[in-house]
Parts: C-alpha cells; sequence; structure tokens
C-alpha cells in the first residue's frame, strides 16, 4: 500500500460500536442487540483506524456463551481509498485478528456476506463484494457456495392440506436425526457434501442436529414428520425462530419419495405453523446449485431477496 499500515486492534468495550458503525452493512441494525445478548463480543470486533478516519472493521458471531466464534460475519474497507490500500488494509486487519482471536488448533470459521440478488450486475456493488472476497482470500480463502436468502411476506394464502399426507411432531431426536440421515442420500446442499466426506450420514445428521436444531428456543412442536396416510414417512420440516427471524430451518424429502410433489406439500404445512404465530415474514435459504428446492420455496410464495457468498479456510 502507499501508506504504512494502520492502527489496528479489538474494540476496547461496547462504548465504541458508535465507531464501528462508522463503516455500513447489512447486519449494523443487529449489532446492539447482539452484543447485548451474548451474541458478539467487543474482543471479536476489530477495527483498522488512523486516527479519527475508521478504515475497515470485521466481526465474528457465536452462540451467547460459546467460547468460540462461529462465523465471520462482518468484514468491510472505506470503498473511497485505492484499490491496493483497501486490499492491503483489509488483508492486515484481517490477518492480526485471526491471529489474536482464533486458536489455531481449531477450523477456521466460515465467512458470510449477504449481497443483493444481481450483485454482479452493478459495477459498484460487484467491486465492493469481490474486495471483500479477495481479502478473505489473500488469507487462504476460497468460495464454497453462493445461497439463495428467500423471504415470504404477511397476508398470502397457504394451500390448504390436500389429504394425500398426514402431520406430526417427531416422535424424538432419535427419529429425526435417522430421517435426516437418509436425506442426504442424494443431496444438492454444499455444506451436506462436505460433511459426507469426512462422517457418516449418520454422524452428519446428528451433529447438523447439536449444532442447530438443538440450539433454536423456539418450540419443537412446531416440527412436523410428513407421512402417507396408510403409514411411513416421506419427509420432514422444521420450522423455527433463529432469534432473529422466523425460518425453515430444514425441509426435506426422502429419496424414495422424490419427484412426486411432496415437497410443496410439506413446505405448506411448516409455512402454515408459522403463519399461524402471526409472524412478520417467514425466511429460508438453500444453495442456488439446488435448483429443485429453490423452485419449491418460489411456488410456496418465497422470494429470492437477498444472496449469501460463503467462504471456508482449508
Amino acid at each position: 500500500m502507499n501508506t504504512a499500515l494502520p492502527t489496528v486492534r479489538p474494540l476496547a468495550g461496547r462504548d465504541e460500536l458508535d465507531l464501528f458503525l462508522g463503516l455500513s452493512y447489512a447486519l449494523d441494525a443487529e449489532l446492539a442487540a447482539d452484543l447485548d445478548e451474548g451474541r458478539r463480543r467487543p474482543d471479536r470486533m476489530w477495527i483498522a483506524h488512523d486516527g479519527d478516519r475508521l478504515l475497515a472493521r470485521l466481526a465474528w458471531w457465536n452462540r451467547p456463551g460459546a467460547d468460540r466464534p462461529l462465523l465471520l460475519d462482518v468484514l468491510d474497507v472505506d470503498d473511497t481509498l485505492p484499490a491496493a490500500d483497501r486490499l492491503d488494509i483489509g488483508e492486515h486487519l484481517l490477518r492480526t485478528a485471526m491471529s489474536t482471536v482464533l486458536d489455531p488448533a481449531a477450523p477456521v470459521p466460515e465467512y458470510t456476506r449477504f449481497v443483493p440478488p444481481g450483485w454482479r450486475d452493478v459495477p459498484a456493488v460487484r467491486r465492493a463484494v469481490e474486495d471483500r472476497m479477495a481479502i478473505a482470500e489473500r488469507t487462504g480463502a476460497r468460495l464454497f457456495v453462493e445461497r439463495l436468502r428467500l423471504n415470504r411476506s404477511p397476508g398470502l394464502p397457504v394451500p390448504p392440506p390436500t389429504g394425500r399426507l398426514v402431520f406430526r411432531t417427531p416422535r424424538d431426536e432419535r427419529e429425526l436425526t435417522g430421517l435426516m440421515a437418509r436425506v442426504l442420500e442424494g443431496t444438492l446442499d454444499a455444506h451436506s457434501l462436505h460433511d459426507l466426506t469426512t462422517m457418516s450420514p449418520q454422524e452428519a445428521a446428528e451433529a447438523q442436529y447439536a449444532d442447530e436444531l438443538a440450539l433454536y428456543r423456539s418450540p419443537r412442536d412446531w416440527w412436523r414428520v410428513a407421512e402417507l396416510p396408510d403409514g411411513g414417512p416421506v419427509g420432514f420440516v422444521v420450522p423455527a425462530h433463529n432469534g432473529y427471524n422466523p425460518i425453515i430451518a430444514y425441509l426435506a424429502v426422502l429419496p424414495e419419495h422424490r419427484g412426486k410433489g411432496y415437497v410443496d406439500e410439506i413446505l405448506a404445512e411448516g409455512t402454515r405453523v408459522l403463519t399461524a404465530q402471526d409472524v412478520p415474514r417467514i425466511r429460508a435459504s438453500t444453495d442456488l446449485g439446488n435448483v429443485p428446492m429453490a423452485e419449491a420455496f418460489a411456488r410456496a410464495g418465497y422470494v429470492d431477496f437477498e444472496r449469501e457468498i460463503n467462504m471456508t479456510w482449508s
């Protein structure tokens, strides 16, 4: 870069949040509540500054009380800086923060960024996204997957049950993880495919249950297993609340029942469960490459309002 590297450091405390907000991103409105509720910590929120000027910032997100951060979900640079300086400062900040915050013996948390659906079509937006990706790449990250973020607005009609399926809550964790393991056959989900390179389907299912589904504080009696009227599971859906939004956390059809339109009925049931809670919206996500799942959500009124870039360190 053309000038000396700036000062990089973590926030001294919550009272420096206004300084951190000197750059902007979609998650800014959540940061104060995240700090209050333990989903963020000042020592996991870092800045690069030159005197009073904020040049770059980053933040990791964690579940409340967690010893380690789970995601790097804020990474910003001052887009008015020269191109070389943006990348140099961002890399310096990220490398310094990673060396201090992260356990070198543990996997590096994934980097995730929300971007507009047409982010490649607007030059300034594309440049900003690619700058942040390039900063992560300089420290060893690579693009893992691009995901669709979906939103369903209130007031849309939900199709009534057709009678082809009946729904009930899962009997227990064992039943649900068993179904989760079965649906991994033929999965198009990039994270699941990666898990299957090091784990059996059952191990992958149990890990996802423990690391995600079991941690939702919303009622488990929202969860539904879909069965044929004469018995036998077809699939399942997990409506939940993730602390920010009501979501369809998991939607799946067993391999032997795919291609018969059951996904629409299972998704409709999950949507009915959340709609009955009078929620202001329902969110969901799926990989950009998982076309059948994306099409099912589109048929159910879920709109692609945002994309999510996921990058990982090997």
